[in-house]
């Protein structure tokens, strides 16, 4: 059996009718949504690796509820550091939380688990998963080996360095906890998705193959030089397509508002 699902990021909703670096975060995430509906209708899910508003206002909130709504399968949302966690609760009061109020859940599809993570810290850019959330992903964790689940692990900062220095600086600010609560069960965790970059990158951190898409708003340059500056751009915005069975996992890349033609080869 293939699980089908989609990852979605960096949806930085604002206020309606407002625009963002020149840019209506809006339409652009109603052309993904369009898109997935009309492309992807047999995926399991679509999960958004965080940064949901840009400024966290209710309004931004309740225009990304709008307009995921035409998706004619569950929406996983996780948080970023753009995002409040009280503004978000109030407009999706139905998204599962752990004891500690930390939007963090996991959930099966397809005979597979995916564990979702939160680390949003008021106040910061970058992100935290202190001992109380490290707790939680390593019960999740030893509850998906002892299930014989293999794990989608989701979060929205990568809990390393890129070599996007201006980026790097506000990753994951200690992944000691993220480490130790993921050692032990190492193994059953097939593929790491996050968010926070804007950019295409894949790879594997501790031996545990990774990926990131573009955002459905703005996106990050790719420039590896040291600045105090994160460099933007107006690259295409993605989503990534994931087909995960017994054997492996494949995500591919959708720049879905390429208007380039197409046609049989």
């Amino acid at each position: 059996m293939t699980l089908k699902f989609i990852h979605l990021t960096d949806t930085h909703q604002v206020r309606p009718g407002e625009r963002l670096y020149g840019l209506d975060p809006r339409q652009r995430l109603d052309a993904a949504v369009a898109s997935i509906a009309r492309e992807h209708p047999d995926a399991a899910f679509v999960a958004v690796t965080g940064d949901l508003a840009h400024w966290g206002e209710p309004q931004a909130y309740e225009a990304l509820r709008e307009a995921l709504a035409p998706l004619p399968m569950p929406v996983h949302l996780l948080l970023g550091n753009h995002d409040d966690r009280a503004a978000f609760r109030a407009a999706f009061p139905a998204a599962p939380t752990d004891a500690e109020g930390f939007v963090q859940f996991a959930f099966e599809a397809g005979g597979q688990r995916v564990v979702c993570l939160d680390t949003n810290e008021p106040g910061v850019s970058w992100g935290v998963l202190c001992e109380r959330r490290a707790a939680w992903l390593a019960d999740a964790l030893a509850d998906a080996a002892r299930a014989g689940r293999p794990v989608h692990l989701m979060l929205h900062h990568p809990p390393f360095a890129v070599g996007i220095r201006a980026m790097d600086r506000i990753s994951l600010r200690d992944p000691g906890p993220l480490r130790a609560a993921l050692e032990p069960h190492r193994a059953v965790v097939r593929h790491l998705y996050f968010g926070h970059l804007h950019r295409p990158i894949a790879g594997s951190w501790l031996g545990v193959p990774f990926s990131t898409v573009r955002a459905t708003s703005h996106q990050v340059a790719l420039r590896l030089a040291d600045s105090d500056r994160v460099p933007g751009s107006h690259e295409p915005p993605q989503y990534g397509v994931v087909l995960s069975d017994a054997q492996g996992t494949v995500v591919h890349l959708h720049d879905f508002a390429d208007p380039s033609d197409r046609f049989d080869l």
